[in-house]
């Protein structure tokens, strides 16, 4: 996949700078009503809706507005002309591009927010952040309503109940093989492939990128966040390569599979509160960890319980 600068395929602006506190803000509903575009992660990055100034030509639609401060790179298509606070940047497309094409570009820009980590700004260096040149073929095939598709059906239609008063106490390490990564640091690798890299971080299961390195770590096991974003747990359903700084890996020592591994990463996220204030959750506080879970008649962790419980969920037919 060949890699060029985003400056390749589009033309970078700073936004129209305004101060909400400046604008009327308005309902959505009213002919004059504009969507007023912030450094929010949130709601495709609309903040506000403000009343059109006259004189002031707003941002054009079909543009990509990217946070250059604040929530940075925070990416977002637009479809309708936008006013803009500030550290807000435009990309105009240098040829015409398909919404689905413009939605993989705001995808493959976030993946960098991993490099504007501790009050980096993404200013000067924007335009030269790489990208891929053309969309992957399974992108062109996709509908924009398939990007919304989930059913709220779940998989097991009874309810399952969920009665944590004979739960049993188990020590993790009985039950995981807790170990560092041992993968390279992200800026060792080559971009651009298909291995997910995990980090320390506390949303999209913990992947802030891809390379073409091969994965080293397998399917079906958790990661927990040991700085950054600490006390975080995710479940991993494919290989990956993780940073050695701030993963740790929990491999099982029972058979495990997407449904059990999503029950006590939730479970063990609910510590999560124990790790506030700097306090990292290493290595050695984990084989201290202790995690309490639905048992069988022999005591055991009762795994089909944890297994039909999720599959009881709504939506857990999209799993």
């Amino acid at each position: 996949m060949k890699l060029v600068k985003i400056s390749d395929l589009f033309e970078v602006k700073y936004g129209v700078n305004l101060e909400l506190i400046n604008l009327e803000e308005c309902d959505k509903k009213e002919g004059n009503s504009i969507n007023f575009v912030s450094r929010t992660e949130k709601n495709n990055g609309v903040s506000a809706y403000v009343q059109k100034i006259d004189d002031l030509e707003p941002n054009p639609a079909y543009t990509i507005s990217v946070a250059g401060g604040g929530s940075v790179l925070a990416t977002f298509f637009q479809e309708e002309p936008y006013y803009s606070g500030r550290d807000i940047y435009i990309l105009i497309p240098k040829k015409q591009f398909s919404e689905i094409e413009m939605i993989f570009y705001c995808y493959c820009i976030r993946k960098n927010k991993y490099r504007y980590n501790y009050g980096r700004q993404a200013n000067k260096t924007l335009k030269d952040i790489l990208i891929p040149e053309k969309i992957p073929t399974e992108w062109n095939s996709l509908k924009i309503n398939d990007l919304n598709s989930l059913e709220k059906i779940p998989l097991l239609e009874k309810d399952v109940e969920l009665n944590v008063n004979n739960w049993k106490w188990f020590n993790l390490n009985e039950l995981f093989a807790i170990s560092a990564s041992r993968d390279s640091l992200s800026e060792d690798l080559t971009e651009g492939g298909m291995t997910p890299y995990i980090t320390s971080s506390e949303t999209n299961n913990g992947v802030t990128s891809f390379f073409q390195e091969e994965a080293t770590n397998k399917s079906g096991t958790i990661t927990a966040n040991r700085g950054g974003s600490v006390g975080y747990f995710f479940y991993q359903p494919v290989d990956y390569m993780a940073t050695p700084v701030d993963v740790r890996i929990l491999s099982p020592k029972f058979n495990i599979d997407s449904y059990i591994g999503l029950f006590i990463k939730t479970i063990l996220q609910l510590e999560k509160y124990r790790y506030n204030y700097s306090r990292k959750m290493g290595t050695d506080r984990l084989n201290e960890f202790k995690i309490k879970l639905p048992v069988a008649f022999d005591n055991q962790p009762d795994w089909n319980y944890m297994r039909n419980y999720i599959k009881s969920l709504p939506y857990s037919s999209n799993i």
